[in-house]
């Protein structure tokens, strides 16, 4: 059975660019263009929230607190996925509740790695 992956970001590149990377490594990607979108997507078999800082309505830090604030998928493993690097945006991600954070660009192998590592950190 492979792990199912909730990707929001509001670029349509980086999706299908990561839904690629992540589908060819036997995960299964539900893809979400905006924070909104996303939560309507998230249900309780969702393994691996990847989410983008920036974007249009709600931004990543905002998703974050939804997913734990929420019933669905409150301890679900999110990785923020973010052109940001700066260390004051790194720290509003870990008080919101992101168990990772990852700049862009990326390579294929830190992606895949970045992803069994939270993955396999939590059970399922």
């Amino acid at each position: 059975m492979s792990r199912k992956v909730l990707y929001i970001d509001d670029s349509v590149s980086m999706r299908q660019m990561t839904s690629l990377i992540l589908g060819g490594a036997g995960y299964e990607v539900v893809q979400a263009s905006n924070g909104a979108e996303g939560l309507e997507k998230l249900t309780p078999d969702i393994d691996l929230v990847i989410t983008d800082f920036n974007m249009p309505g709600m931004n990543g830090i905002e998703v974050i607190r939804s997913i734990r604030e929420g019933e669905v998928a409150r301890s679900v493993p999110i990785l923020m996925l973010t052109t940001e690097s700066e260390a004051e945006k790194k720290q509003q991600g870990r008080e919101a509740g992101a168990t990772a954070w990852m700049t862009k660009p990326f390579d294929r192998e830190g992606l895949l790695a970045t992803v069994k590592k939270i993955s396999d950190s939590v059970d399922f």
